[in-house]
């Protein structure tokens, strides 16, 4: 059983609809339990980070999401959800994540062209690191592909974990993942059949 993690924020329904169209059993739950026992945890998230972050520690389930990652468990953040993996955000101030992945997340306004929108909101293709070795999670789509985008802040400082970019003025992080632990600032249950086959990958790993 995979668990959608139910702390007051996030796509919960849609992700749950995604895997049951793929044959996939995914429960909604804040039950700590439930979390413990399940074979694989995702992470979802929309919204802003602070607020995301404390409803999170607030509930008592950060703990238990570390404790399954770190003894290896799959875990999958899907955009703020992702975000909260990281050591923090800069969103309105300095906030704290759950730092399973080095990096922090920092504002797009920067680093691309001022006649760019911002929210980046869209569809945008995947472009994979040449020195690395393609991710198992992208084992049924390619480079190009198109995944769907809302946000504003992205993950930077995090070389070391991308495994995906995605072009919008400049290159920002699409997806990441260190060990067991795995992010996409896109939405998969909104990005079609490419984001479908990219939560039956993660159903594999």
């Amino acid at each position: 059983m995979i668990a959608i993690v139910d702390y007051g924020v996030g796509n919960l329904f849609s992700l749950r609809s995604s895997f049951k169209y793929i044959g996939q059993d995914a429960e909604v739950t804040g039950d700590p339990q439930k979390i413990r026992d399940s074979d694989k945890v995702l992470l979802p998230g929309v919204g802003a980070f602070e607020d995301a972050a404390k409803k999170l520690r607030e509930s008592g389930l950060d703990a238990v999401v570390c404790d399954e990652a770190k003894k290896g468990k799959p875990l999958l953040g899907v955009c703020l959800g992702m975000q909260l993996l990281f050591d923090k955000s800069y969103e309105y101030g300095e906030h704290e994540g759950l730092g399973l992945i080095r990096g922090s997340v920092v504002s797009m306004e920067p680093v691309v062209p001022k006649w760019y929108k911002i929210p980046q909101i869209g569809w945008n293709g995947l472009i994979f690191p040449k020195n690395k070795p393609v991710s198992p999670l992208f084992k049924y789509v390619k480079e190009g592909d198109h995944v769907y985008f809302v946000h504003s802040y992205y993950a930077a400082d995090c070389d070391a974990a991308v495994i995906a970019t995605t072009e919008y003025g400049a290159l920002l992080t699409a997806a990441v993942a260190d060990g067991n632990v795995y992010g996409t600032q896109f939405h998969p249950e909104k990005s079609g059949d490419v984001g479908l086959n990219i939560l039956r990958a993660f159903c594999e790993i």
